[in-house]
């Protein structure tokens, strides 16, 4: 691990950071969901979630299935992760 950590620090290791989703996908997001579930403090919740938990790209899956689109296949296990995350968060009891 330290010799990762060392070829990080050199630069010889890189790794594409993965653009943060943006305050507009935030936006749609609550919208979305609003539409779907009309609960701010649930919506809310999840769109502060969905900020820290996935990218910009996947931000748009998720968008695109709140909104009824199929998920890709390759996109599956982790928007089930992302489900149940943001659900561990906004909804510990569930």
């Amino acid at each position: 691990m330290r010799f990762v950590a060392v070829l990080a620090a050199l630069g010889l290791l890189t790794v594409p950071a993965l653009a943060a989703p943006t305050a507009a996908q935030k936006d749609e997001f609550y919208a979305v969901c609003m539409g779907i579930a009309q609960d701010q403090t649930l919506c809310s919740c999840k769109a502060d979630a969905a900020m820290t938990l996935i990218d910009e790209r996947f931000m748009g899956v998720v968008i695109a299935s709140m909104k009824g689109r199929a998920t890709a296949p390759e996109d599956a296990v982790p928007y089930n992760t992302y489900v149940a995350k943001s659900n561990q968060i906004c909804k510990p009891n569930y």
